[in-house]
């Protein structure tokens, strides 16, 4: 979700008005996502590289993750979406972190769409960490590609199909770089506080043209 800071630049606002309006823009995305039957999708909130941004901007990043848990988990409980967290969340203060906690509990029976939102999450580090719960179980020549995938924070969600980055660029900033090995990769021009159910379906369709080969004819 990316494109928060240079739409607040072009309106000449701050940089926590374009936040303020990337949560409006999660809202809208979840909302259209459950619509169309998307079985689950994974929200990059924030990054084991966010850290590195000013203490205040980092600070109003977690005031507007709590905003949107007291404001929204009603709707989620009751739409029945279970949420997941993938990340090192328990680095965040006390108070957001039973937040957090509370919001999983809360939905954890529900039977529908999953919302996954990655919080404190970096790829590299899941995958050593991956690598050596691994090593702990397994003889070197016993493990292979099913056992790191069986210790990866997403093992037991449904395989990644698209990834979609906003703002026009083409990296994945170390997002589940080992789901995303046969995902189909859209980058497109679209701020994330300007992205709503039809960039969604747009994104949808443009997926369903593609012709996933795996690696065959």
């Amino acid at each position: 979700m990316d494109g928060n800071g240079r739409w607040a630049k072009q309106r000449h606002l701050p940089r926590a008005a374009g936040h303020k309006a990337g949560v409006d823009a999660v809202r809208r995305v979840t909302r259209a996502a459950r619509a169309m039957g998307i079985e689950a999708l994974t929200l990059y909130a924030f990054s084991s590289e966010n850290w590195r941004r000013p203490v205040e901007e980092v600070g109003e990043l977690m005031k507007l993750l709590r905003f949107f848990i007291r404001s929204d988990l009603a709707e989620l409980a009751r739409e029945n979406v279970r949420l997941r967290v993938i990340g090192d969340y328990r680095a965040f203060g006390a108070e957001l972190v039973a937040l957090i906690d509370d919001a999983i509990a809360r939905t954890s029976a529900n039977t529908g769409p999953l919302l996954v939102i990655a919080l404190n999450y970096g790829a590299q580090a899941e995958l050593a960490a991956a690598a050596r719960r691994a090593a702990a179980k397994l003889p070197a020549d016993a493990i292979d590609e099913a056992a790191i995938e069986a210790e990866l924070e997403t093992a037991d969600l449904p395989p990644l199909d698209l990834v979609i980055r906003t703002s026009g660029e083409q990296r994945l900033s170390n997002f589940l770089l080992w789901q995303a090995a046969y995902a189909e990769l859209l980058f497109v021009p679209t701020l994330w506080p300007d992205f709503d159910a039809d960039a969604l379906a747009e994104a949808v369709a443009a997926f369903g043209r593609r012709q996933r080969r795996y690696g065959g004819l």
